[in-house]
């Protein structure tokens, strides 16, 4: 079984001077990987027997591969010190980054589609690093010992489940700070229970609604929280001011700030009411049979154990 935890970080100055180096040096490193892809598949993707009858045959160049480009890492580190203050580990994963998003845009998946061309990643939308490996005891007395980085104080909300190895460690930011994200694994757990044969006693029904979020087949309902409607007249409050500054000053900054900070809050309030009708749903039935809304017209129903994806 695999699960995951995110703590908030309470890094210092200069650790935080340091995290926002490693996202700046990492978004031009994948920037710059994935254009030495594009350059490649532009130039060599025409076979030599469909190409026009005039035309310019540039020079054939190598596939920048994932071993290629994660082997170019010692030029870089070369031409450009600074990255040397990067982890090793965490400089790889952003090579492994550019080639699954490359793989994905031109291989299909299983259901045969294709995802969209990937993009080139500006300050904003680069905002997590991870290591791959870390010692098993990186996380003691409200502290996780990130190599490179220090000893950096975290809120630990809860304890690390007892038998699982940590497996890769996640930096990322936020709007209103820094998180941490353990991926942890026990094989001894398995993830998925035991075949449960579906019956009128251990199965419960639910079918999504709008004017109810759902009902279930004994006739309870579990109403909409209208988190956004309920902070709809704030967000105009911040829009309205938003639309006073002048782009690019240091108070409209301020103002894109305070407005993402509560789009934040309706966001972890929805997340937080999933999760728990989720957990009350699961823990009434061992079974969850939903209207599946591609197939409502039909009638089609799914099921859901128990065991599978329960939140705790």
């Amino acid at each position: 079984m695999r699960t995951a935890y995110q703590y908030k970080l309470k890094p210092n100055k200069d650790q935080t001077a340091t995290i926002e180096l490693w996202l700046e040096l990492l978004r031009r490193q994948y920037n710059y990987r994935l254009g030495q892809r594009f350059s490649w598949w532009e130039e060599n993707r025409c076979p030599v027997n469909a190409c026009p009858l005039i035309t310019s045959i540039p020079q054939l160049k190598d596939n920048p591969d994932y071993f290629s480009q994660k082997r170019d890492l010692v030029n870089t580190k070369d031409k450009f010190p600074e990255y040397k203050l990067i982890h090793s580990q965490v400089l790889q994963d952003c090579i492994k980054r550019v080639k699954v998003a490359f793989d994905r845009w031109l291989k299909a998946d299983k259901n045969g589609q294709k995802l969209g061309k990937p993009r080139f990643k500006n300050k904003s939308r680069y905002r997590s690093f991870t290591y791959p490996q870390i010692k098993q005891d990186c996380v003691v007395n409200q502290r996780i010992n990130l190599p490179k980085i220090g000893n950096v104080k975290l809120i630990q909300h809860r304890p690390l489940p007892e038998g699982f190895q940590i497996k890769t460690v996640t930096i990322s930011r936020k709007v209103d700070g820094y998180y941490v994200t353990l991926s942890m694994e026990n094989k001894l757990v398995p993830s998925i229970i035991s075949e449960i044969k579906p019956t009128s006693e251990n199965t419960l029904g639910i079918d999504m609604g709008l004017k109810e979020f759902l009902t279930t087949s004994e006739g309870e309902s579990v109403p909409i929280p209208q988190y956004y409607r309920k902070s709809q007249q704030r967000l105009k409050t911040l829009q309205k001011r938003l639309s006073k500054k002048k782009k690019g000053s240091k108070r409209w900054l301020k103002a894109v700030k305070a407005l993402a900070k509560q789009h934040k809050k309706v966001a972890d309030k929805r997340k937080d009411f999933h999760f728990k009708t989720a957990n009350e749903l699961l823990s009434k039935a061992n079974v969850i049979a939903y209207v599946d809304a591609e197939r409502r017209a039909g009638g089609k129903l799914k099921y859901q154990r128990a065991g599978e994806n329960q939140i705790e």
